[in-house]
């Protein structure tokens, strides 16, 4: 029985490894402004403050959960992130990059911010905050059920204490997460977290001050959630973290337990790490299966990549760009960003970290021909090079997203320049005209494909460039 629950928590405590993202939940910020209130900011920390929230976003986007440090020697800023415990990957880079973004907006003209969202925390200051202990101000949210029974309440400031000691002195990892059994039917679960700046000591002094404030706000009810700009506690009858690094459930002390056998406890083990081995390996199993097969499912297939990368006479290699990049620079696919909508899906206009701006277009989950269009528009335009015609830069298969990346030309592309501005006058002898034009300026341009192009804009009816550019 025992094995059976503890594999039951092993492949919920996995759940998150195939749970889709979600745009982070904004909890709460705390503002403070200069001396003299309403005031811009000066020049120089200005700068230094978009110094610090640009490199909190690159700095989390390298696979880092919580970093701090300090720019400029006059009119310094000191910033710090810090995903919670549970939180890795793309959750912890989705949320930093978020709160990068809203903070400035959330905190105009302030020298000093904190803004909590439910996966990360950000900070900057113009005062070296690194390693201090902040409890006030002290936010909470409290569930709706009500609790009355004494013998209740103790037993979840047990099992907060237990977490607490578990975080700061057993691991001194500064966070610690894990439930128990309240009754034959009931669970409770708990979380611990310090910002990772603190030291163990520090950690403990901000957990157990916010702890002393739950019986005047939260003791009564089923599920509450306190924090402060250092150190955080939630506690719940449901499992809210994504992922856990326990090897079992903290026991609440219970002085009637009855003492169980080591020969008991030694077979019950054995069972366990049995059961969680044959979990592991069939998990990563199952996630290889999803990461492989996800690139394949409705959309380009991994031969399509090998057909464009070993083209005898195009040889191209196509970069592979992280969804984390394209979001921070779409702004999440905000409106202002998009620049039209095609049969492929909608088109956005965004800028790399290097500067380079870029066109971005978005394969539409509504559209019947968006996976034929980008099978062949990936293997034709990866192949095409010439001045005159957008370059694809790189694509992008994440969460089950289908993307392509050009770069972005203001002055528009042959297409426009052809059929753009001239395309009210053209009639058939214009249009022929131009075509064998462009043919004989193809031997010139020494590319087959630019003549393909050509002709499928100019005669549409008569020439399929999807299916013959390799017939020219």
């Amino acid at each position: 029985m025992r094995s059976i629950s503890f594999t039951f928590w092993l492949l919920l405590s996995f759940r998150a490894l195939f749970t889709e993202a979600q745009v982070p939940n904004l909890l709460g910020s705390n503002c403070q402004n200069t001396s003299q209130q309403q005031q811009p900011l000066s020049s120089a920390y200005q700068t230094n403050l978009e110094r610090i929230l640009t490199w909190v976003s690159s700095d989390a986007y390298k696979g880092k959960v919580y970093n701090y440090r300090s720019i400029g020697i006059t009119s310094s800023v000191y910033g710090l992130y810090d995903c919670r415990g549970d939180v890795v990957g793309y959750f912890c880079q989705f949320c930093v990059s978020n709160a990068a973004r809203e903070a400035p907006r959330l905190c105009p003209n302030s020298v000093s911010a904190m803004v909590w969202y439910d996966y990360c925390i950000l900070r900057y200051s113009n005062e070296n905050f690194f390693g201090k202990v902040l409890t006030n101000p002290i936010w909470y949210v409290l569930g709706t059920k009500n609790i009355f029974n004494k013998t209740e309440i103790q037993k979840g400031k047990d099992f907060v204490t237990s977490l607490i000691r578990k975080a700061t002195k057993d691991t001194n990892q500064l966070y610690y997460m894990d439930g128990f059994s309240m009754s034959s039917t009931q669970r409770r679960y708990g979380f611990v977290h310090c910002s990772r700046d603190l030291t163990s000591e520090r950690c403990k002094q901000c957990l157990e001050a916010i702890l002393a404030q739950v019986p005047n706000c939260c003791e009564q009810k089923l599920g509450w959630f306190i924090w402060t700009g250092s150190c955080m506690i939630k506690y719940d009858n449901h499992m809210f973290y994504l992922l856990s690094n326990q090897a079992s459930y903290v026991s609440v002390p219970n002085p009637q337990t009855a003492e169980n056998g080591g020969n008991k406890r030694i077979k019950s083990l054995i069972i366990s790490f049995g059961v969680m081995g044959s979990i592991i390996l069939l998990l990563c199993f199952v996630y290889c299966f999803r990461y492989m097969s996800r690139v394949r499912k409705d959309g380009l297939c991994l031969s399509s990549f090998r057909k464009i990368q070993t083209e005898e006479t195009w040889k191209t290699d196509l970069p592979i760009i992280p969804l984390i990049t394209i979001l921070q620079s779409t702004d999440n696919f905000s409106e202002a960003s998009k620049l039209g909508e095609g049969g492929f899906g909608p088109v956005y206009k965004g800028i790399l970290p290097d500067g380079r701006q870029v066109a971005i277009k978005r394969l539409s989950n509504f559209s019947s021909q968006g996976s034929e269009e980008f099978n062949n528009e990936v293997m034709f335009i990866a192949k095409l090079q010439h001045r005159n015609l957008v370059n694809l830069l790189a694509c992008c298969l994440e969460e089950n997203e289908k993307i392509l990346v050009y770069e972005y030309l203001a002055n528009k592309s042959l297409d426009f320049h052809l059929f753009g501005m001239f395309s009210l006058c053209f009639n058939d002898s214009i249009n022929s005209s131009v075509a064998f034009t462009a043919i004989f300026s193809s031997a010139f341009l020494s590319s087959k494909l630019v003549l393909a192009y050509v002709l499928y804009r100019t005669f549409p009816g008569m020439y399929d460039f999807k299916n013959k550019s390799s017939m020219i």
